[in-house]
């Protein structure tokens, strides 16, 4: 879905993969969660507001400063 690469990776949780992180596009703030290890790179048009921001939440503590503020396509401010 995005066109700038690479993505940086921001892991949370880990055992033998990934469990739970995120995926940044330092170019234009657009985050994907990783959630029980799967990356969820759908275009924001298809993704759901509400349990985004609900995970976001949770991982506030973790999550880079720039996106609880400016992430596309959502933020906690």
């Amino acid at each position: 879905m995005d066109k700038h690469y690479p993505l940086d990776l921001h892991v949370f949780e880990e055992k033998e993969e990934i469990v739970e992180g995120m995926l940044v596009c330092q170019e234009c703030g657009r985050w994907y969660p990783i959630m029980d290890e799967i990356p969820q790179l759908l275009p924001d048009d298809l993704r759901e507001q509400k349990p985004e921001l609900v995970w976001l939440e949770k991982w506030r503590e973790r999550v880079p400063e720039n996106v609880l503020r400016e992430g596309k396509p959502f933020t906690l401010r």
